[in-house]
């Protein structure tokens, strides 16, 4: 078994981002600060964060590359270097953004976390959608599914683009 850490910031209100950054940093490193208290092995354990991201009712929108380069920040700044692994929550982010995120940190990544996805709405959205109009069309449901989970591999390797998502 692997304990998976999962201090997740939501992205409700109309924080700014760097509300989101300070927040999350507090939350990681309390979390971590509690895990060496009880002694836990951080070496086999798995981070399942936000990216730091605006408030979902924020006017204030960032770029890809700013959300790489503040949530990477964020996670050098109060992550143990023992974690392995940084599995990222959607939280809110639609199917596109959160694969385009994903890819901008993996671009970005100079640290020796493996970043990845733990995707739920992001992950299954369009499916669910596609599915939900023809209940018995299972192969174009799994079709619409396997893009989805490609476009999302590929990003986590840093190799999405805008121009493969439309193929």
């Amino acid at each position: 078994m692997v304990p998976i850490v999962e201090p997740e910031v939501l992205m409700d209100g109309n924080h700014a981002a760097e509300e989101c950054f300070n927040k999350t940093s507090e939350v990681i490193k309390k979390c971590y600060d509690e895990l060496i208290k009880h002694k836990v092995d951080l070496a086999g354990t798995i981070l399942k964060p936000n990216m730091i991201l605006p408030g979902s009712s924020s006017k204030t929108k960032i770029s890809s590359e700013d959300i790489a380069e503040m949530t990477i920040k964020c996670l050098k700044g109060s992550v143990p270097s023992e974690v392995p692994g940084i599995a990222f929550l959607s939280g809110g982010q639609s199917e596109e953004e959160a694969t385009a995120n994903l890819n901008s940190i993996n671009l970005k990544n100079d640290t020796n976390f493996v970043m990845t996805y733990s995707y739920g709405r992001a992950l299954q959205q369009s499916a669910l959608k596609f599915w939900s109009k023809d209940i018995n069309n299972i192969k174009g449901t799994q079709d619409v599914f396997d893009h989805r989970a490609k476009m999302c591999s590929l990003a986590s390797q840093g190799k999405w683009s805008e121009n493969i998502e439309k193929k």
